[in-house]
Formats: C-alpha cells, structure tokens, sequence
C-alpha cells in the first residue's frame, strides 16, 4: 500500500499548526510516499510554503474555492493507492498513518478514521458535551469500538482507496467549508454515494490512528457552538437531499437515542463536585440537539423549493 498525504490551507493564521501538521507526516513510522499540501486561494501563503516546506509538493486549488475544491485538487495530484487526509490544524502520532491504513488488508474496506482528540489552547471546558465533540471536528462519544463499521470518517484524519474517486468522483462542491464558513458533510456525501453503489464495501474506525486537533478557545464559546449546531443540520439537510434521508440521517438517529440519554445522565453526575460545569452541559446538550434539529428541518424546507445537484467535479482517474 502507498498512501498519499494530503493537507488542505487557506490562512497563515494557522502557519505554526500546519508546520506541525507537516512535521508529523515526516515522522511518521509508515512513510508516506508523498505529502500534498493544496493553498486554498492565498498566493502569500502558498509563497511562503514553497520556501519553507523542502520536499513536499505544494499546488493550489484550481478548482471551486473551499474545502471541497481543495480536496479534489489535491487528489489528482497523487501517485498513491490510499488518499489520507489530515487538517492544517492537527498532527498525528508517529504510528498514525501506520495504523489508519492497517484495516486496507481486507480488500473490503473502501475507508479509515482515525480517533481525533481536542488539543485545548485553552481550559478544558467541562461543560462541553463530549457527544457534541464533532463540533470540534473530533472524535465523540458514541462512536464504535476499532475495527467498527462507519458512515464516514471525520475529515481531520481519513484515508480512502484511491480507486473510489476514480469511481465515484470527487467530493460535491458547495458542502464543504468555504472560508470560516462552518458548513460540512462532504466526507458523509461521498463515502455514501460509495457504499450506495457497493453496499458489500465499508468504511471502519481505527482507535489506534490518534491525531490531535487544535481547539482554539473561540471555538468553546455558545456563538461557535450554536453556529455549528445549526450549520450541521442544514448540511445533513443537504446531504439527505442527494443521497435520501434513509442514508443520509441514519447515524444521526442512532446518535440521538443512544448517546444523547447517556450524555444526559453523565451531566447529572456531575452536578455534585461541578454543578455549573453539570448545568451548562445539560443545557447545551438539549440547545445543541435542538438547534441541529431545526436547521435540518430549515435545510429541508430550502431543498425542496431549490432542488441540489451532485455537482462533482469531475471523475478523478490515476495519475500512476
């Protein structure tokens, strides 16, 4: 197997963490054969990672700004049979890519996550319902064991055959983030439209494959968290519109009746040694549900008046 790094940027407000980003695929005990690093519409910044960054090959997105376009940038630029994605913002563990493309022995798996742990910059915030971490683009309470059947991975640290893009396509523009914008779900999109040609193929959770993805402490405040709640809706809205509710919100089902009451019962716990820690985890977790409820029946509404297309940018076919 021979995976390909990819690491989508747009800022320079992150140059430190895309060093460390780039610096843990170099340490790595399984080699990468290359690593691809794509500058979302930011001459400065791809100037700047061109000089600094010796022996990875940096290329601009040429396609739809964001992170879809981005993406689908990077990957025909790879030689490599396993397309891995890592955030500009995380790193992972020297035995991470080692692990993460360890399930790729069974010709059964299309696809990998790896397990995500919020890096704080700030205090930990003990309010925050481990069951909302994906907010964060990290791993959540709920999840399987290893080695477990998923959806989709979380974008901040994925890996997927290369011959499914030669399948399939690239990711649909218009779901990914543009910008600051936090809109998502164009992982869930694409690794359904997958398996909804080979139900028999599956994408697993490998535990073992940690990165760390940074939390800045703007991201622990109710204006983030509410934003990205309602955002989530409307992209499952979207994503549902493509691929059919059937698909497209069954993980969500399974995530409501199952970990939000255990959420729920763990906040309780706490309200004896941190009762505003226990209050403001019970209320986030209620408003958080809600507020992704509402912007899936929001999204729907939307959808159904303006019908979505799957507008894929093209069928990325081998460049090895």
């Amino acid at each position: 197997m021979t995976p390909s790094v990819i690491i989508c940027a747009y800022t320079l407000d992150r140059w430190s963490a895309l060093q460390a980003a780039v610096e843990s695929c170099r340490r790595q005990t399984t080699v990468p054969v290359e690593i691809i690093l794509v500058i979302d519409y930011n001459q400065e910044l791809e100037d700047r990672a061109r000089r600094e960054f010796p022996g990875v090959r940096v290329v601009a997105n040429h396609l739809t700004k964001g992170l879809s376009g981005a993406r689908n940038s990077g990957v025909l630029e790879t030689t490599g049979d396993i397309v891995v994605f890592l955030d500009d913002d995380a790193y992972g563990e020297d035995d991470w890519l080692e692990n993460l493309i360890g399930p790729f022995v069974d010709p059964d798996v299309a696809g990998t996550g790896g397990w995500i742990i919020p890096l704080w910059e700030g205090p930990e915030p003990l309010w925050f319902p481990r069951t909302f971490y994906w907010v964060l683009g990290c791993s959540y309470d709920g999840l399987g064991a290893t080695g477990s059947t998923i959806r989709n991975p979380i974008g901040a640290s994925m890996s997927v055959r290369r011959s499914v893009f030669s399948e399939v396509g690239g990711f649909t523009d218009g779901i990914g983030r543009v910008g600051r914008v936090p809109l998502g779900c164009e992982e869930t999109e694409l690794c359904i439209r997958y398996t909804q040609r080979h139900p028999e193929q599956r994408f697993v959770l490998v535990h073992e494959a940690v990165v760390h993805h940074r939390v800045p402490e703007s991201r622990c405040t109710w204006k983030y968290f509410s934003s990205r709640c309602w955002a989530e809706g409307i992209s499952k809205a979207a994503v549902s519109s493509l691929v059919g509710s059937g698909d497209g919100l069954a993980a969500e089902r399974r995530h409501v009746a199952k970990a939000l009451p255990r959420e729920f019962l763990s906040a309780l716990a706490l309200v004896r040694s941190h009762r505003r820690d226990a209050v403001g985890r019970a209320f986030y977790l209620v408003a958080g549900a809600f507020l992704a409820l509402a912007g899936l029946m929001r999204g729907t509404f939307e959808f159904r008046r303006h019908p979505l297309t799957a507008a894929v940018a093209m069928p990325l076919t081998s460049q090895g």
